[in-house]
């Protein structure tokens, strides 16, 4: 006992207190408005300005092409238009999707669960290289002011920042945001005043830099051509791609945000787009006016603070490098936390609908969908260690992903309007807006899957491929299952037919100490009803009396508010309320307690001995289906709570039966 006391007194250390999602208080606390909406989800996208436009710098000075750094302005240029124009269009994803419209609802939705399922195995990708990418670069920022001979800790710390991250996400989704709100503006604070700085200092200039741009652009186009000049640009602006990703999150995490979630999805995007957009045009013209190059050890973020604090006192420009690359170090982890919001979200919604395991669906105590999470960072850690954490590498692998989720959302929605157009009178500018972030994001991903195949982005499109082979197969045995459990539901047409019979007078009363059948049930269903029929077939005239109990489960699907989680519990009521007329109408005396839980073994657990003192010669019993070919995949992908529903009972002292139920091939 002293064991589980400890147990407990250190899960409630780490992980917090339990959560009652039957308390509004939950709801709000768990919610986010918009300003933290943009701190927890769109820091996926600014955070990207740590690496994006770096990569795509580091391709116009590659000196294989010769420097062309000028070209920044042009890269970032169609950055920010690209910003804009995904932005617009995910805005009018989440009016029609206003319960949450990420990329695999949309796509099953307006196109096909086929192609749902696609862009929902593109999206986890994305998701674990969102944290993957995000923590690696966090990391060079930070050893970026560091000495080298500490290089040989980095790994180390990308492991330590991942489990940290786990940690706080198993927490709960407040605690993961609001705490990092300061660190989130020091970074837009400091980044905004570096770019300001940099056109500050070359202002001067400015003309005589832009005509001479103007000049090396047109050499450049003599030299190799229209189409080579594109390939080079198209190159740049693919490597810096990433940038873009965390625009969708918006949509796919709509659920969480605070009501009106339209309003407040909105305003986020619109906070996100106009800081991406800056940010990302702003860097890149930076490099391009502080002549910056790459530098051992060094991203090219430090390499232009240095130069742009080279003036000033030394402690002041140290303070001011040391203070705005552990802001890009943060943030980084915060965009890693875009990957722990979405990606557990994804898998829950993808579960729901059996592409995946059920128990992604489920939610822990703390009212986070635990088993989603631990397998975001456990593919985020496997990624890690086989790139090194080489952000280059892992940039390569990164946004692929993403433009085909964006390609699939914004086709859906295009045939959407088109199918609407008859009652929605704007449909015309509608259209144009999603079909015009359709064509975009199309051409980046070609563009992209063309520039990275060869140097490591067919591996990416291979495990996305293999992940939608391995989900459709999943599919395809939940359904062959499913077709096995509809003979069980015969039994509800015959009780149906029983209930639809005049009420009869209810059973007289029973002392206390009749003998008590207690039957757990799962909904009004043939498993429910075979194991009553198994317990009067098996025990004849024992039992007097039964009691028929059920817990309303709190998953993803319905973990959206206190009064969905109120119609939740009518629900239940009405499905006992059916177990009991059936049996009374049997002759049989019968009465039924419920309850409302994210966790059917807890509730039970404590529901159990408030059955007994009432009821004293109590049985407890639960039907347990007996599959055709026993195996792991049954066991993995199937709810076995019973058998701990046994244990706890057995550990009360409380007698418990596991009645099988064999399905039939």
């Amino acid at each position: 006992m002293n064991l589980l006391r400890g147990y407990e007194w250190v899960k409630t250390l780490l992980l917090g207190r339990d959560r009652n999602p039957l308390d509004q208080r939950v709801y709000h606390q768990l919610s986010l408005v918009a300003f933290l909406a943009w701190v927890g989800l769109g820091a996926d996208g600014l955070s990207s300005v740590c690496y994006g436009p770096e990569e795509a710098f580091k391709v116009l000075l590659d000196p294989r092409l010769g420097h062309h750094g000028y070209l920044g302005v042009l890269v970032g240029l169609a950055s920010a238009l690209t910003v804009v124009i995904i932005g617009l269009s995910y805005s009018q994803i989440v009016e029609v999707f206003p319960s949450g419209g990420g990329g695999y609802v949309v796509a099953s939705k307006l196109l096909s669960p086929s192609l749902g399922v696609v862009s929902g195995c593109a999206l986890l990708i994305d998701y674990v290289l969102t944290i993957a990418v995000s923590i690696a670069s966090g990391a060079d920022a930070l050893y970026s002011f560091l000495p080298v001979s500490w290089l040989h800790t980095r790994f180390a710390t990308i492991i330590f920042c991942v489990g940290l991250l786990t940690l706080l996400n198993l927490r709960g989704i407040r605690e993961s945001v609001q705490m990092m709100v300061p660190i989130f503006l020091l970074f837009v604070v400091t980044h905004v005043f570096a770019i300001g700085w940099a056109f500050f200092a070359d202002a001067g200039r400015a003309g005589a830099l832009v005509q001479q741009a103007g000049t090396q652009v047109s050499a450049l186009h003599g030299q190799v051509g229209l189409l080579g000049l594109l390939a080079l640009l198209v190159r740049s602006f693919g490597m810096g791609a990433g940038t873009y990703t965390g625009i969708e999150a918006v949509s796919n995490a709509l659920p969480i945000l605070r009501e009106p979630r339209v309003h407040t999805a909105r305003v986020t995007m619109r906070y996100m787009m106009a800081s991406l957009a800056f940010m990302a045009l702003g860097l890149l013209v930076a490099y391009w006016l502080c002549g910056v190059e790459p530098a051992e050890g060094k991203t090219l973020n430090a390499v232009l603070l240095e130069r742009l604090t080279a003036a000033w006192p030394a402690g002041t420009a140290k303070t001011f490098l040391l203070v705005t690359l552990v802001s890009e170090a943060a943030i980084l982890l915060i965009a890693a936390q875009t990957g722990f919001l979405g990606g557990p979200r994804v898998l829950a919604s993808m579960a729901l609908d059996r592409w995946v395991p059920s128990f992604f669906a489920t939610l822990s105590d703390h009212l986070v969908t635990r088993n989603g999470v631990l397998l975001m960072s456990g593919a985020a850690l496997l990624v890690l260690w086989v790139t090194g954490g080489s952000v280059t590498m892992l940039v390569v692998l990164y946004s692929i992903n993403v433009f085909i989720t964006f390609v699939l959302s914004q086709a859906g929605m295009v045939r959407h309007w088109w199918q609407v157009r008859a009652e929605e009178p704007r449909w015309p500018r509608k259209i144009f807006i999603n079909g015009l972030g359709c064509l975009v994001a199309l051409g980046i991903l070609v563009s992209m899957t063309i520039t990275k195949f060869h140097e490591g982005g067919w591996i990416t499109l291979v495990i996305t491929g293999a992940l939608v082979g391995v989900t459709l197969l999943i599919r395809s045995y939940y359904n062959a299952t499913f077709r096995h459990l509809e003979r069980l539901n015969n039994l509800v047409e015959v009780a149906n037919a029983a209930l639809a019979e005049p009420a009869l007078p209810p059973a007289p009363p029973l002392p206390p100490d009749a003998k008590t059948a207690v039957i757990l049930v799962g909904g009004y269903n043939g498993l429910g009803l075979h194991t009553f029929f198994a317990v009067t077939r098996i025990f004849k005239n024992y039992f007097q009396r039964f009691v028929f109990v059920q817990v309303g489960v709190v998953d993803v699907g319905n973990f959206k508010g206190v009064a969905e989680t109120e119609r939740l519990g009518q629900k239940v009521e009405e499905d006992l309320d059916r177990y009991v007329r059936f049996a009374r109408s049997q002759g049989l005396a019968a009465e039924k307690f419920s309850d409302v839980s994210q966790d059917v073994a807890d509730a039970i657990e404590r529901l159990a001995p408030k059955i007994t003192e009432r009821y004293r010669n109590a049985v407890f019993f639960g039907g347990q289906i007996v599959f055709p070919e026993e195996n792991l995949l049954a066991r993995w992908f199937y709810n076995f709570i019973i058998f701990s529903i046994q244990r706890r009972l057995h550990l009360l002292g409380i007698p418990f039966l596991v009645l099988p139920i064999r399905i039939e091939k």
